[in-house]
């Protein structure tokens, strides 16, 4: 799949297959794609924690309040995106430009992560609505989480959905 497939055939995943584990060489190309991913002063502000099992369910109901992302149960990993400190020169950027360059590049980061899940025939969903302070429990980490992102095969009658976007004329402008 070159990356136009792969854009026009990622979509948030809502439905995901119980009975298929995602096999651990596939998750280790999802890392290896965030490893590979742009960052400010190529600082990696982020760490990614992946949960299996009753760990993936336990985070999977800590982003689920108000009775958002119910799917998000089904799906066998979750990966936990969390802030980490920036390298010195991103943080001297980030202090004098007054840019969030760490949620940047979590931001770069999950979607290298999403596009390699599709590529690698996985679905996704990306997963803002979340219990920062229960998930940290669970994971044992420090850093505020940013992001989860759920990851599984998707059911077979989760079919690809038209994509509602605005036009390029509405998007972008070209200037000389």
């Amino acid at each position: 799949m070159n990356f136009t497939e792969i854009a026009k055939n990622r979509q948030s995943c809502r439905n995901y297959d119980l009975a298929r584990p995602v096999e651990e060489e596939k998750i280790q190309a999802i890392l290896e794609a965030a490893k590979l991913s742009p960052s400010a002063c190529n600082g990696q502000p982020y760490f990614i924690t992946v949960c299996q099992g009753e760990k993936a369910k336990s985070v999977a109901k800590a982003t689920q309040e108000a009775g958002m992302n119910k799917f998000a149960t089904d799906a066998p990993v979750m990966l936990v995106i969390s802030e980490m400190p920036y390298v010195k020169t991103a943080a001297f950027g980030a202090k004098v430009k007054g840019n969030d360059y760490r949620s940047i590049d979590i931001g770069i980061a999950a979607a290298f992560m999403t596009c390699e899940a599709t590529a690698q025939g996985l679905g996704t969903c990306i997963l803002g609505w979340l219990n920062d302070k229960k998930i940290r429990e669970i994971c044992g980490i420090d850093g505020a989480v940013r992001l989860v992102i759920s990851l599984g095969y998707a059911a077979e009658d989760d079919k690809l959905r038209n994509k509602k976007r605005k036009t390029l004329e509405e998007l972008t402008k070209t200037i000389s």
